[in-house]
This record gives C-alpha cells, structure tokens and sequence, in this order.
C-alpha cells in the first residue's frame, strides 16, 4: 500500500504548488471521503481536458497539469493522485482500453483514470477527465460513475499502477501539442 501513497517526478505532490492545493482542498474536511469529492471535483471540473479543449499543450507530471490548467485523461489522473497522496490517501492509476471511434474496431488507445482505497469500500475507480455532453463521470461510492461504459472489444486493465504506464510516458514526452498527440494516443499494441 505504501508504493501508493509516495511523491515521484510525475505524481510530484512534494512540488511547493500541488502540496499548497492539496492542503486547500482539504480543509474543513471531516474524513477521507469528503477531500477524495474535494479534490476529484476539483480536477474533473477546473482543469480542462485538452482533447476537449481541442487545443494548447500536453502535461506530465501533476505540477504542470496544475500549473496549465489542462491535461489529457492521463496527465489529469496523475494531478488527482498527487493531491490525495499529499492527503495520505492511498492512490493508483488505472487504465481502460478504449475504442477511439466508439464502434468496438480499431484504433484503440489507453484512457488514464484512478483508483483511490477507502476504508469503507476497499478499492474505488473515479475518473477526473471531466465532463461533458454524454459523459457524467460522479464521485458517488459505493457506485462506480465512469466517464465511459465499456463497449465490444474494450476493457478495464485490472492493475493498479502506483506510476504511470511507460507508453504513457513516452506519448506524453512526444507530442507536446493538441495536434501532435492526435492520432498518436497510447495503447498497448494488441
């Protein structure tokens, strides 16, 4: 459980910025529950999902995301980690396969979410890309509500990651615009 409680060069909530919001999102608190809401809510709603934002640059670690104010799903999910790890809140990364054109065929590509472990429920998956026309993702325990149902052929990646998947990486570190990281989404190369 400790590999996911721990700050790293990309869940960095040891960065002076993430430390400063993880600690404002969680005052005033009364438990786990309520600063995991907190801070889910804040990365689902204040920070912008680039691909919906159709524009602006990609983020990796959680500073940065905070910093620019968007990410992708991915880089969203490192954010939401880094500030419920500063919160002692044992935090993973968790990955769905999904179809990008939502028809169950080819191309696929990874799509970044998180677990976070609370007493009450053990493991809980909430997803902080934001929402939007068709998408409600809700921190609401002990229901699980996703940003996207699984279709034909997609999947959830039943691992737990206390880091980011090494294809996420690289994507992120090379293509460092909306335009770039279009058509070139990580996945796992089925």
């Amino acid at each position: 459980m400790e590999h996911f409680l721990e700050s790293s060069d990309i869940i960095d909530f040891d960065h002076h910025a993430v430390a400063v919001k993880a600690q404002e999102l969680s005052e005033g608190c009364d438990g786990d529950a309520q600063i995991v809401k907190r801070c889910f809510e804040f990365v689902r709603d204040e920070i912008r999902h680039t691909g919906d934002a159709g524009e602006g640059i990609t983020t990796l670690s959680a500073s940065e995301v905070l910093e620019q104010g968007q990410g992708w799903c991915y880089a969203k999910s490192h954010l939401l980690a880094a500030l419920l790890r500063a919160n002692g809140i044992p935090t993973a990364l968790c990955y769905q396969r999904l179809s990008i054109n939502d028809d169950g065929k080819f191309p696929f590509s990874l799509h970044g979410l998180n677990a976070v472990y609370l007493k009450e429920y053990g493991w809980y998956w909430i997803d902080p890309r934001g929402n939007k026309a068709g998408i409600n993702a809700q921190f609401d325990p002990p229901y699980e509500r996703l940003a996207f149902e699984l279709g034909e052929n997609e999947y959830d990646l039943p691992e737990l990651y206390s880091e980011p998947l090494d294809v996420v990486i690289k994507a992120l570190q090379t293509y460092k615009t909306y335009t770039e990281m279009v058509g070139n989404f990580p996945d796992l190369g089925e």
